[in-house]
């Protein structure tokens, strides 16, 4: 069975209580060497017994150099770290310096702005105007240097754009003079043809003449003579035979025919 957990309190029985002190004295002393070459640390350890007794240990040869270097070092820590009733006083005296700062700095703004002029004179007037105006140039200055830096900026994208646009334009180009030369090869009557019709003039549509009808002579129109007409059989293929008609009146000439 394992041990518990000890109460950390004082053991009543003395016996006991001297027989722990000596196993925890000799763990104790065990455990400072240990540290001291393990860790290469200056340790100094000292126990007063009960009865006065005392038992130490020192990583140094001498016990009284780490005593002197353990009182340099808390004395510079005392120096350093003052008393509580040290630090209330200074803060005490630094509270009323710090708000009068703060008050004069807010009034310095107030007056930046154009606001509570009234209480300053001539001077703290002028030191303000020289104060304006040197912000004011430091300001133009600024301004000037931001926008110069863009203008550049957006010049060097201009080149870069132009330069972009100028490799597409050359490779459209040789990419139309390689589609030409391909189209040429493969039929090369239409590249002659084509501009053969490009430079020769249009022509111009010739009116189309409509067939006349045959004409027939026409009749003389002598008063008391005769006409002779040749009447052609077109079907026949026959012969034209004169005809001899006198203008006469139709009863007479249904009296001679009779």
């Amino acid at each position: 069975m394992g041990r518990g957990r000890v109460q950390l309190k004082r053991i009543e029985n003395k016996i006991s209580r001297q027989v722990t002190f000596s196993k925890r004295r000799t763990g104790l002393l065990k455990k400072a060497h240990e540290i001291s070459v393990l860790c290469d640390a200056e340790v100094a350890l000292i126990v007063f017994s009960t009865k006065g007794k005392l038992f130490e240990f020192s990583s140094d040869s001498s016990m009284d150099r780490t005593l002197e270097r353990y009182e340099r070092y808390s004395f510079a820590e005392r120096q350093q770290m003052p008393t509580d009733s040290e630090s209330q006083g200074s803060w005490s005296l630094e509270f009323p310096k710090l708000s009068a700062r703060i008050e004069v700095l807010e009034r310095n703004i107030r007056n930046l702005f154009g606001d509570d002029l009234d209480p300053l004179g001539l001077r703290e007037l002028q030191n303000l105007e020289q104060q304006l105006d040197t912000g004011l140039k430091r300001l133009r200055t600024r301004k000037n240097q931001v926008m110069h830096e863009s203008i550049m900026e957006l010049q060097k994208k201009e080149r870069a754009l132009q330069e972009q646009n100028n490799l597409l334009s050359k490779k459209i180009k040789e990419n139309a003079k390689a589609v030409a030369e391909h189209a040429h090869l493969e039929q090369p009557g239409i590249g002659q043809n084509l501009s053969t019709f490009m430079l020769s003039p249009p022509q111009q549509p010739q009116p189309q003449l409509q067939p006349q009808p045959p004409t027939l002579p026409l009749p003389s129109l002598t008063i008391g003579g005769t006409f002779q007409a040749g009447v052609r059989d077109e079907e026949a293929g026959g012969q034209a035979h004169p005809s001899t008609t006198s203008l006469m009146p139709p009863w007479m000439l249904r009296h001679i025919n009779g």
